[in-house]
């Protein structure tokens, strides 16, 4: 059993993107999972499984709201992969979330005013007592590999890992989302390796 949260102090930066690729891939993998949506205001997660059920998408993959961590976590050990969609901005659920997660991913854009927001989540977990052998910070609505590059080496001297690869800012991937997919499961190959090879990076940590 592994819980896997995913966590944002904004909203739009990959959370829940992030989230449901990863359900997706584990169910593909034939692991069983479900995906948590705790982001009540949004119920983003939610929406997309009620549109991923009724164009057929497979695999199917269970996805439930929840009105609290507490509720949700006490299901995490039902499952191969329990993955969290967090709400949007950082609260004692987030932390709640962290203590018990496996591992904790912040997918943060490439500006300073995603960056600084998204470092600052970080420290904050890491002084309540988060070991920050579990945080990482996955790179999300890329423009450049330069744009890429600064921002990983903001996040490195911040004192925080970086997963390897990003996803680029692309129409295909909002597309395949309206359509109930992941975006992992585009019409273009070479987007769905990026994508794969982000969640790929995610798994890895897991079983590091």
């Amino acid at each position: 059993m592994a819980v896997i949260a995913f966590v944002s102090q904004k909203g739009g930066v990959g959370k829940s993107t992030l989230a449901r690729a990863l359900a997706r891939e584990a169910a593909h993998s034939r692991l069983s999972v479900k995906l948590a949506d705790l982001d009540s205001q949004q119920s983003t997660s939610t929406d997309w499984h009620r549109l991923r059920l009724s164009q057929g998408v497979e695999p199917a993959i269970p996805v439930q709201a929840y009105a609290s961590a507490g509720a949700a976590l006490r299901e995490a050990e039902e499952f191969d992969y329990f993955v969290v969609d967090a709400p949007a901005r950082a609260s004692k659920g987030t932390l709640e979330i962290a203590r018990v997660a496996d591992l904790v991913v912040q997918p943060t854009g490439a500006s300073l005013d995603d960056l600084r927001p998204a470092v600052r989540v970080f420290h904050e977990l890491k002084a309540a007592g988060i070991d920050i052998g579990k945080l990482r910070f996955a790179l999300c609505r890329i423009g450049t590999e330069a744009e890429e590059a600064d921002a990983r080496v903001f996040l490195l001297e911040a004192g925080y890992q970086v997963l390897e690869g990003s996803l680029l800012e692309r129409p295909a991937y909002r597309s395949a989302q309206s359509l109930g997919k992941a975006v992992t499961e585009t019409s273009f190959q070479s987007l769905n390796k990026r994508a794969d090879a982000l969640i790929g990076d995610i798994a890895r940590c897991l079983d590091a």
